[in-house]
């Protein structure tokens, strides 16, 4: 990647795109004005080609230098808005929060209408940087670019990088190695407005300020409610049907978040601030991602419980407007949300689309318990039966399973004959035309990239060694092409 590219004699196209300063319109209760730091060094890793439509722009009419001078230096950005919130972290409530290694770069409408933020992380210090230096290492932006990727390419609606720029300091932390190199990238997401956005408003006790904040996000990101005569409480509605199907998304998924904490949840329901995240080799509910998180707190199949438990907690800072009542009976349909949600994507990968099947909640309730008894990779279960899929003819249902190679693994087992049974017999009432387009459905659900911990180590390595980038775009690639 050019990271040298001549300074051209036309304007960065970043500088010139409309920007619409929607949460700065709020007012300065909500934020302070920041200014970013300066680095020794400007080295592009990572420039996201598939955004750059959405933004208006011809990704072969933006330069290296055009990221550098926008996202590196930061010449020509817009105020820069270091966010206030406050949050429960592991259950305990912090009011010492806020973006402390970040800021709000600018916002602006896509070609699509909707409203986008770019978000800086590692940009420096900030008034909520508590002591440490605001900055992100550059295995944190590299984790972070191939978990955005990753995620988007399987479904999960998530906040993605739009860039990272190597930036040339060293950096001490007591989980790498260090010295560490540091980096600074741009997330791009539909909002970085959080729960503890809210829960800040009501710790300073400003029922105006909570109100005005609702207006806000109802007009922008949820437009189906406004006018309508119970907006709060419509808007409430939906985000618990939004946050479920998310924990949903990202259980199908095998991804544990690792610390989902409430400044860590999106106030539209979008996966982002997953630092420590991790993707389950094996179906383990208990898989935890966070090092620190020492009593499973945020494990694995801890996910849909914990945030319920979230959007229980955002109920008292939205009391301010939103009737108690009205919350509760939302709430109370959450895990109907999430199952209807988790069912749907599971029985995707089984290359089952029909949610009306008699049987699909016994083959769901069938296919985790195999998951869970054997030592079945989560996500080669589902490749090697793609595979089976694409190696024999959908007119021959009963020959499918014959060599399975995880029939032979696994041995004589009443959950693994039964699930072959029920698949078999629903696969003999699909047409013929339905059955054929099976093995499709399954491949694009079920890619056989994973990022599992010793893959993100394998293109770490010759990062640190040799500073050989090239496994990093190999894997990029493959996330993006869904292989």
């Amino acid at each position: 990647m050019d990271a040298t590219a001549t300074i051209q004699n036309y304007p960065n196209p970043f500088f010139s795109l409309n920007y619409v300063p929607a949460f700065e319109s709020l007012g300065d209760d909500y934020f302070d004005i920041v200014a970013a730091s300066e680095f020794p060094q400007h080295i592009l890793r990572f420039r996201n080609d598939q955004l750059l439509p959405l933004l208006g722009l011809e990704p072969k009419t933006v330069t290296d230098n055009d990221f550098i001078e926008a996202f590196g230096k930061f010449q020509g950005s817009q105020l820069c808005l270091a966010m206030r919130y406050h949050g429960y972290q592991f259950g305990e409530y912090n009011p010492m929060l806020g973006d402390g290694r970040g800021f709000l770069y600018g916002q602006l409408k896509g070609v699509d209408g909707a409203l986008y933020d770019f978000g800086t992380k590692g940009s420096g210090t900030t008034p909520y940087s508590r002591g440490g230096d605001g900055k992100l290492t550059l295995k944190g932006g590299v984790r972070e670019v191939l978990a955005a990727e990753a995620l988007h390419y399987m479904g999960v609606k998530t906040s993605r990088t739009l860039s990272m720029i190597e930036t040339g300091q060293a950096l001490w932390r007591g989980d790498e190695p260090s010295p560490t190199r540091s980096s600074v990238m741009v997330r791009f997401s539909r909002s970085h407005i959080r729960f503890g956005t809210f829960e800040r408003l009501h710790r300073i006790g400003r029922k105006d300020l909570t109100t005005k904040l609702l207006n806000h996000v109802i007009e922008y990101y949820y437009p189906s409610v406004q006018g309508a005569a119970e907006p709060y409480s419509l808007f409430y509605a939906e985000l618990v049907q939004r946050v479920a199907e998310l924990v949903a998304q990202w259980m199908a998924a095998g991804f544990c978040h690792g610390v989902l904490n409430t400044d860590n949840m999106s106030i539209v329901g979008e996966s982002f601030d997953y630092g420590p995240y991790g993707f389950i080799p094996k179906y383990d509910p208990n898989f935890i991602a966070a090092y620190f998180d020492y009593y499973g707190r945020y494990s694995y199949g801890s996910q849909p419980a914990i945030c319920k438990m979230n959007l229980q907690m955002l109920q008292v800072p939205l009391g301010a407007a939103i009737p108690a009542n009205d919350m509760e009976a939302a709430l109370s349909r959450f895990d109907e949300h999430y199952y209807l949600t988790y069912k749907q994507l599971m029985l995707r990968k089984l290359g089952l689309e029909n949610l009306q099947l008699p049987e699909a909640d016994e083959l769901l309730k069938l296919t985790i318990a195999i998951l869970k008894e054997t030592e079945l990779g989560y996500h080669d279960f589902f490749t090697e039966i793609t595979d089976l899929f694409h190696r024999h003819s959908p007119e021959d249902v009963d020959s499918i399973f014959s060599d399975a190679d995880f029939l032979r693994y696994v041995g004589k087992s009443d959950n693994l004959e039964n699930w072959q049974q029920i698949f078999t017999r629903i696969l003999q009432h699909l047409p013929l035309d339905v059955r054929g387009q099976i093995p499709q459905t399954m491949a694009r659900w079920n890619p056989r990239t994973v990022l599992l911990r010793p893959r993100i180590e394998a293109i770490w390595r010759p990062i640190v060694m040799e500073d050989n980038w090239e496994p990093f775009y190999e894997l990029i690639r493959q996330l993006q092409s869904g292989e």
